[in-house]
């Protein structure tokens, strides 16, 4: 028996018992930004189905198998693969479809909601996947990263007031409980929603009775444009908005590397 074929169980992000290969080979993963940690941990041989909507690196997007969405995939073309890790996400994926997929193949599930969360989960994934030493360089660095950027803010100006918005049709914006929230927070602002749980839809009435300094029209899921930001402040009167990159704002995998210095310059560009 090969050391790929030996079997290890592990306890994912949600708790659940996961049986799989000490060290998988064939492995597709459900989640954008958990794609793109993969490819920079050195999977990129072993990473072979990732989905639509796993864009970077635009290597990867173009020579590994699509198998569909986040959301909706394509079984057969999973079957075709036969992986033996199918990494997921509580909040990207449907239970339904994890719960199919489980049926056949190990499916190692994330849930990260705080920065912390997202450390862990870099460091377990490494472990898993037999790339502990390349997952403890990425989190050191966030870490270190994290350090220097709390310590510009402690001479900064106080935090503003921001509104995050996600969607159009209907209006629908971040609250407490998200990780885009705790990145918020992390970025030396305030949520405008903090005491509003998860993502909540707002009516034009909504817009005017809130308090607040910017309004940040995220590039995704829906994709704010320069035509959006006229609209979003007349709904606001007083306050300024903003487009910002959603996934330094949500992807809570290796392109975290590239939030803080993000972070910093947008706060220059808000003369903070």
């Amino acid at each position: 028996m090969s050391l790929q074929e030996i079997l290890t169980t592990t306890t994912d992000q949600m708790g659940r018992s996961v049986k799989l290969p000490f060290s998988p080979k064939k492995i597709i993963c459900l989640v954008p930004s958990i794609s793109e940690l993969l490819w920079d941990l050195g999977l990129e041989e072993e990473l072979i189905g990732i989905t639509k909507f796993c864009i970077h690196p635009k290597e990867m997007f173009k020579t590994k198998t699509r198998v569909g969405g986040t959301k909706n995939i394509h079984f057969d073309r999973i079957e075709k693969l036969k992986p033996d890790l199918i990494i997921g996400n509580k909040e990207e994926n449907t239970k339904e479809m994890i719960e199919e997929l489980e049926k056949t193949y190990p499916v190692w599930m994330t849930d990260v909601n705080t920065f912390e969360e997202s450390i862990s989960m870099i460091e377990q994934i490494g472990k898993i996947c037999n790339r502990n030493e390349n997952a403890q360089e990425i989190s050191s660095r966030l870490k270190s990263l994290k350090n220097s950027f709390e310590q510009t803010l402690s001479v900064s100006k106080p935090s503003s007031k921001v509104l995050y918005l996600i969607w159009k049709k209907p209006w629908m914006a971040v609250g407490k409980n998200t990780f885009i929230d705790e990145m918020l927070k992390l970025a030396g602002f305030e949520n405008a929603l903090e005491n509003v749980d998860r993502y909540p839809e707002l009516t034009e009435e909504d817009f005017k009775n809130l308090d607040v300094d910017y309004v940040f029209l995220s590039s995704e899921p829906y994709p704010f444009k320069e035509k959006h930001l006229e609209e979003v402040e007349a709904l606001t009167y007083s306050s300024k908005a903003i487009l910002v990159d959603g996934e330094l704002f949500s992807w809570y995998g290796s392109r975290l590397l590239k939030s803080f210095p993000y972070f910093n310059n947008l706060r220059q560009q808000l003369s903070f």
